[in-house]
């Protein structure tokens, strides 16, 4: 027998909105509103139109009729009853996948509206195939995440429940961008070239390099992108020039180049390549940002690009307390910045982009520098209305304040006022130096030196 198959008809007209189905011999009755939300390519919309037009019998459904009992509930709601902790969460995928509504259950259990930072806490370990700890990790809207550990990119889907791994022609991945579930860009430090892989079928679906003057090879330094376009910061294989490649991400073709440079005799710092790059919607720039040590200290430099016209919009040098890491957030419209040095995160408005040019603390006193790096290998990147920074094997999540009587800074804008919060338990943390962490769905990603396995941090969800 066909997994569904229309039987007899009861006696009796029934009301026209009531959709009687037969699921593995338990009879369900829903409303036709309710099976619309599935979706015009679901199982319940077959279901509905064969109802709608006036098919005599009830549809039946071989499948089991406790996990259909939830996902209609997921339907009724848009969110999972309690019952369903009863259910191994695979289980369910794998029935929503037969009916096609796995997009509503990820809804449901994955949407990045769900995120609460302060109610995040270890959930998970993904563990890692081989000796090699991650590298670089990168996450989708609704949760899937990739990491990249020694030649090997692996993939876990939303669930955490499918786990994937590929072999790359790289000896080590040092940039990693999702594209999509399935799809990637990724790069080394040392070897030539831009790959986009298919993360299912293991396989380079198209390399792109940058035609550098020297025509040397060109390896990638940092990946972005927004919704019209893929950024990738190129270094010659000499070390002598560098440039940003802007491609359409819908066909991959280059449209133009930005910031390109080429090294002449001992001015390094006009040759930093941008080893981060993050797209600001709201103003639609590119802030790209690079660093290097040297004799006499930490040096960088943080860009802000019209990626359009080419024109470089603002810069702003670093030498003292040089950042170890740097992020915007447009939620907060500001820059932030974690120093190398002291170990502080500080901010810049962008809401006075012309007037920017000093680091404001967020903490109420600022560290004398003394010369030991505090904030070397630290991370900082922004989600939601926060900001969070890595400093060793600890997580603090920064918020701003709002003032009950605001009061005016010097250049006419609200002062801003920022606190910190330790995340996690006790037992969370003080673990191995944190290397990279990410944001997907209601989850953050964390990886930590010398550990071959992925945290997830999640805030707790209905169902599960």
């Amino acid at each position: 027998m066909p997994p569904h198959a229309p039987l007899m008809a009861p006696s009796g007209r029934m009301d026209s909105n009531i959709v009687t189905i037969d699921v593995g011999g338990q009879i369900f009755q829903t409303t036709k509103q309710t099976l619309t939300a599935a979706g015009t390519k679901s199982l319940f919309s077959e279901i509905f139109h064969s109802s709608a037009s006036g098919q005599i019998g009830v549809p039946f459904v071989d499948r089991d009729p406790d996990l259909f009992s939830v996902l209609l509930s997921l339907l009724r709601t848009g969110n999972l009853p309690s019952k369903a902790k009863a259910f191994d969460l695979q289980d369910l995928v794998s029935e929503a996948k037969f009916y096609g509504i796995e997009s509503l259950l990820v809804s449901s259990q994955s949407n990045p509206s769900q995120f609460d930072a302060f109610n995040l806490e270890k959930s998970l370990i993904l563990p890692l195939n081989g000796r090699d700890s991650p590298s670089a990790i990168s996450t989708t809207t609704f949760g899937s995440v990739h990491v990249s550990h020694g030649s090997k990119i692996t993939s876990f889907d939303w669930s955490m429940q499918r786990k994937s791994t590929i072999l790359t022609r790289f000896f080590a991945v040092d940039s990693l961008l999702a594209l999509s579930p399935s799809v990637a860009a990724a790069g080394a430090t040392d070897f030539s070239g831009l790959q986009i892989l298919d993360l299912e079928n293991g396989y380079v679906k198209e390399t792109l390099n940058w035609e550098n003057v020297t025509r040397s090879s060109s390896t990638v330094q940092a990946i972005g992108s927004s919704p019209e376009f893929l950024f990738t910061s190129f270094e010659s294989g000499r070390r002598n020039s560098n440039s940003i490649v802007v491609y359409d991400i819908g066909n991959l073709k280059p449209i133009t180049e930005i910031g390109t440079n080429e090294i002449y005799g001992a001015d390094l710092d006009s040759g930093i390549p941008a080893t981060k790059l993050c797209w600001i919607s709201s103003y639609n720039l590119l802030m790209a940002s690079g660093s290097h040590s040297g004799p006499s200290g930490v040096s960088g430099n943080i860009k802000l690009w019209d990626v359009r016209s080419g024109n470089l919009v603002w810069e702003l040098k670093e030498k003292v307390d040089c950042f170890s890491d740097v992020t915007v957030s447009e939620n907060l419209s500001a820059i932030f910045k974690v120093g190398v040095n002291s170990g502080e995160v500080f901010f810049m408005d962008l809401r006075n982009l012309g007037a920017m040019n000093t680091w404001v603390s967020t903490g109420e006193t600022r560290k004398v520098v003394n010369g030991k790096k505090e904030g070397a290998g630290s991370k900082i990147e922004s989600h939601a209305n926060q900001v969070f920074c890595s400093k060793g094997g600890n997580l603090e999540l920064w918020s701003e304040v709002l003032m009950g009587s605001p009061r005016n800074s010097e250049d006419g804008l609200q002062e801003r006022v920022y606190r910190r919060n330790l995340m996690g338990r006790v037992k969370d943390m003080e673990g191995s130096r944190i290397t990279h962490f990410s944001f997907g769905g209601n989850k953050m990603f964390v990886t930590r030196k010398d550990q071959q396995f992925v945290e997830v941090w999640q805030s707790s969800v209905r169902g599960f």
